[in-house]
């Protein structure tokens, strides 16, 4: 059954579409994770323009944070005003990126600067991820291996403007959660990302915040500039489709639910090392794309349009 994309200006099969929100939920209900940096690049493979898919991508990651955020506020694991702080930073970071992707789009190199983000930042991401993953594996199997420690004092600890974040036990400088904040926010514009993979580790290794009230925290943060970034999409770029966010999401909240089964059934090394290597596979993905010889050498487009 095909469906038209009235903003992509493409016709899709809507169970294509269904098969990759639901993809996508079941790895979020696996892995824990938003899904925003697998969900933009998988919508590129099936011919969605890296515009929309990344203008719409961030509406999944508003939906899948929602609830999370929601549960997380209940059990009181959320610090409120850490994570206002790098909303903050998420806000600018989010207007100067899609500041940034306007410009790009009217000089027509937005596709190449969006696919080369993803192979750069997935490729990191996914080399670290695998890397760490291989350890704690070694480290479950070997009681005597050496631990990381998580909260030591660093050059963050002596910078000025120092504010007192109670629910996380922190007296730091402002500035490393407001730069946070706007790196996140650059990423959510660009990539179409909710920035998770990365506010997640620098929360806890850059901030030294313990991990209880790190996974709230984040979604607190990646829901309002998720929601924010979309509609400063929507609003200069015009490159949000309702209708492929609908099929996106209710594919996704299905794939969720199975997502989750199928997670408590692995171990958490066997899940990380399978999300680092679904990673770097989708890098490698996008890479290939960027290099090979495109069938069609010439296109011809709308003046105005992408």
């Amino acid at each position: 059954m095909q469906i038209y994309l009235p903003i992509a200006e493409v016709s899709v099969n809507a169970f294509t579409l269904l098969g990759v929100g639901g993809g996508v939920g079941v790895l979020s209900g696996m892995f824990g994770v938003g899904g925003g940096f697998l969900i933009t690049p998988l919508l590129f493979f099936i011919g969605v323009p890296p515009t929309v898919a990344v203008a719409t991508g961030v509406n999944q990651v508003v939906a899948s944070s929602i609830s999370g955020v929601l549960a997380h506020l209940k059990r009181k694991t959320v610090d409120i005003h850490m994570g206002l702080v790098l909303l903050i930073g998420g806000l600018i970071g989010s207007t100067v990126g899609v500041w940034f992707f306007s410009l790009m789009q009217r000089l027509g190199q937005i596709d190449l600067i969006v696919q080369l983000s993803y192979v750069i930042f997935l490729g990191i991401i996914g080399a670290l991820m695998l890397q760490e993953s291989l350890r704690a594996l070694r480290r479950s199997r070997d009681p005597r291996a050496p631990r990381r420690k998580l909260h030591t004092h660093t050059w963050v600890h002596n910078l000025p403007f120092k504010m007192k974040f109670r629910a996380s036990g922190l007296y730091i400088s402002v500035f490393p959660p407001l730069l946070v904040g706007v790196g996140v926010g650059i990423l959510a514009a660009i990539m179409g990302v909710g920035g998770g993979f990365i506010l997640v580790p620098a929360m806890i290794y850059l901030l030294g915040m313990p991990t209880k009230v790190v996974i709230g925290t984040s979604l607190f943060q990646v829901t309002f500039v998720a929601a924010f970034t979309t509609m400063m999409h929507a609003l200069f770029n015009q490159s949000v489709d309702v209708m492929l966010a609908l099929f996106l999401i209710l594919g996704g909240v299905i794939g969720a639910q199975i997502g989750t089964l199928l997670g408590v059934k692995l171990k958490a090394e066997q899940l990380r090392i399978l999300l680092a290597l679904l990673v770097l596979a989708v890098c490698a993905k996008i890479a290939f794309d960027l290099l090979w010889t495109p069938s069609e050498l010439y296109s011809i487009t709308v003046p105005g349009r992408f």
